[in-house]
């Protein structure tokens, strides 16, 4: 039972520090462009990039 009087707190505040990062998230337009991040992966760069020799 002593364990709960910490456990339950720790838990409220493990979840509402969780929803803030969330809301942060969602503030910094983090999840705006889901389909161009998606894509990207798909295209290759046609130029090299500088110091990489081939």
């Amino acid at each position: 039972m002593d364990t709960l009087i910490w456990l339950i707190p720790l838990a409220l505040v493990m979840g509402a520090l969780g929803l803030l990062f969330f809301l942060w998230t969602l503030r910094s337009r983090q999840y705006d462009d889901l389909e161009g991040a998606a894509s990207r992966i798909l295209f290759d760069d046609d130029r090299p990039k500088k110091g990489h020799a081939r």
